[in-house]
């Protein structure tokens, strides 16, 4: 499959590019296709292309320093990661891997910078993803200190809950929600530590999961009261 200028439309960071840019930028990128835990980007290399996802899911993961896998944030369809380097020319900080079978755009590094220099609203896209990884992978990293399992893994669950649905007093929806052993390694937890919790959570109706590609949440209010320490599991 070729990258032509109507497959990198999709993504919303490039969509407000002139035409003749998105031309130029299609013929230099190069469609990528990962197996599932297939490594996309490798932490302390100098990446030389910026990875905008199309299918599938990816995962930003670090390593404690006893080897421990650490996960940090997901890439979902329309997101792309490795830009960090596009502002100071640094190695990649993070491994990014595959939870789910991927299809990458490859965008290279140097045209990115180039089209940032004659793109103000790409720039402002770009401050705004990176202030809001930074804002949740601050976040993430409390987590960890929580000594209360049960309401670490309720904090995790209330992360994944699209805000305007924090909004509604009742029910949510996540969609593709990630597995236990995912929610572990961001947590830094085992898989059937994390497995325990959710069948608590079941046996009290506040969370239902229906197959593989959505989990609800029966009672937004009660999670956010565990979430928040105020009620116990």
């Amino acid at each position: 499959m070729v990258v032509t200028p109507e497959l990198l439309n999709f993504f919303p960071l490039l969509k407000t590019l002139p035409s003749g840019s998105l031309a130029q930028l299609a013929q230099q990128s190069n469609l990528l296709k990962f197996a599932r835990r297939a490594v996309v980007l490798n932490a302390g290399v100098k990446e030389d292309h910026v990875c905008f996802l199309f299918e599938g899911r990816l995962q930003g993961v670090d390593f404690t320093v006893d080897g421990r896998e650490v996960g940090l944030y997901f890439v979902e369809p329309g997101d792309f990661c490795g830009e960090l380097s596009l502002f100071d020319y640094g190695a990649q900080p993070e491994y990014i891997i595959v939870l789910a079978p991927a299809v990458v755009v490859s965008v290279p590094m140097e045209s990115l910078r180039e089209l940032m220099l004659t793109s103000p609203l790409m720039v402002k896209q770009l401050g705004e993803r990176l202030a809001k990884r930074l804002r949740q992978m601050t976040y993430q990293r409390s987590l960890l200190g929580m000594p209360n399992i049960s309401q670490r893994v309720c904090c995790q669950l209330w992360l994944l809950v699209a805000e305007a649905d924090k909004a509604t007093p009742d029910t949510a929806i996540i969609k593709s929600p990630p597995t236990h052993m995912e929610i572990a390694i961001m947590l830094n937890l085992s898989r059937e530590t994390v497995t325990r919790v959710f069948q608590t959570l079941q046996s009290y109706d506040i969370v239902r999961r229906d197959g593989a590609t959505q989990l609800h949440i029966a009672d937004l209010e009660k999670l956010k009261d565990l979430a928040e320490g105020k009620k116990e599991l």
